[in-house]
């Protein structure tokens, strides 16, 4: 019987999927690459501030589309959707785990209720039902952020009421006691790491999440499909800066490096560390290069100044990898635009960071930005980095599924 934290000794890769993905960026779950993957992180439930009760943020997309190969005539009240598909991928790779993300920077307000008991009984019944329903292995929670000491206690009873209720249907369905894991998309910004109870929280987690995109100023905004937008330099800057420096820029300076050694220092094993990396870009446009100042953000992928990491560097651009901080940017002086983004040689700087430092593996925000496997994917070129993965088997048999959708289907 393992214990929260355990993952069989190898390195972790988790990857976030959108739900919102599958409309005009036509990600669907079939483009994942699996192979490559431990842990798909569904983002994002959400919650009712007022009872606490999580549920779906887009039913049609979770559980109604019909993709390739599904019935339309199957008698019942059948499950669909998104996390029929992602089922289907776990039984092809059992080393595949798929948790359901709650919260994100649009959904956290909602938690403004956190401490009164009965919303936080609301959220742990929910959260774990849906999880028996939709043929889940856990629950990674994504608050933005607690505020007080007092919204961080409220955290840690929170995440201690799912740490039982989830061992509890472990049990019930004759599975290890630790078989639902329990994660958190975790600050890296002082002023919300300070905030944290991480010890207490860390009892109750398998790992952390870190949301080490953003080591220079800490400040997040969203785009109009609600994606995060999470880095290190943004439109709010005087100058141009770095998305997600491993090491820092200054002396004294933030880093990716900094907030490992935080989390560390308040008592969470390395291998509980999972190290965020970006798949995506942030641009400063009308500028001179790194640290110089700039006028607007230029164009982008789906929104102005953002770039998904498939589309860079743009034609004319020269690359420019800085090993010394372990980050990367493009400029194009005739363009005068400048593109912070991770290339695969500073990808592969943080994995062997990763290795080095016995921590426990890496994270990806968004699954549909990568470029493909074989043609430049920053997942893959960290997954090469390292030898076993994560072995840990995911959960296929949901007898508490309140349509037994997983024990006579699929």
């Amino acid at each position: 019987m393992s214990a929260p934290g355990s993952n069989s000794g190898g390195k972790r890769v988790v990857g976030y999927f959108a739900n919102w993905g599958i409309y005009g960026r036509k990600y669907t779950p079939k483009s994942i690459p699996i192979s490559l993957l431990t842990h798909i992180n569904y983002a994002f439930a959400n919650v009712n501030a007022e009872t606490g009760e999580v549920v779906l943020s887009d039913p049609w997309a979770d559980v109604e589309i019909h993709f390739d190969g599904d019935s339309w005539n199957e008698p019942g009240n059948n499950l669909y959707g998104c996390f029929k598909a992602l089922y289907l991928l776990k039984k092809q790779n059992r080393n595949l785990k798929v948790l359901l993300s709650i919260g994100g920077w649009t959904y956290s307000p909602n938690f403004g209720k956190i401490d009164q008991t009965d919303w936080r009984g609301k959220f742990v019944l929910s959260a774990v039902k849906l999880v028996q329903d939709l043929g889940l292995d856990g629950i990674d929670i994504d608050y933005e952020y607690p505020k007080s000491l007092t919204d961080a206690q409220c955290y840690v009873n929170l995440l201690g009421a799912l740490r039982t209720k989830l061992d509890q249907l472990a049990l019930s369905c004759n599975q290890p006691q630790w078989q639902y894991q329990l994660t958190v998309a975790a600050p890296c910004g002082p002023d919300n790491m300070s905030v944290l109870n991480i010890k207490e929280m860390d009892k109750y987690l398998d790992f952390w999440n870190l949301m080490a995109r953003r080591a220079y100023v800490f400040i997040q905004a969203t785009d109009a499909d609600n994606r995060l937008t999470t880095q290190l330099a943004g439109s709010w800057d005087s100058v141009s800066g770095h998305q997600a420096n491993l090491h820092p820029t200054k002396p004294g300076g933030l880093s990716v490096d900094t907030a490992v050694k935080y989390y560390i220092s308040k008592g969470v094993n390395p291998s509980k560390i999972v190290v965020g990396m970006p798949l995506y870009g942030r641009a400063f446009d009308k500028t001179d290069g790194i640290g110089k100042p700039f006028n607007g953000v230029g164009q982008g992928s789906w929104e102005a100044g953002m770039w998904d990491y498939k589309s860079l560097p743009p034609p004319g651009a020269n690359v420019i990898n800085d090993v010394t901080i372990g980050a990367s940017y493009s400029y194009d002086p005739a363009k005068k635009l400048l593109i912070t983004y991770d290339t695969p040689q500073i990808a592969v700087q943080k994995a062997n960071y990763i290795e080095q430092n016995h921590l426990g593996g890496a994270m990806f925000w968004e699954l549909d930005a990568d470029k493909p496997v074989g043609g430049g994917s920053l997942i893959e070129a960290v997954r090469m980095q390292w030898g076993m993965l994560d072995t840990r088997d995911n959960a296929l048999d949901y007898p508490k599924s309140s349509e037994h959708f997983f024990v006579s289907r699929f």
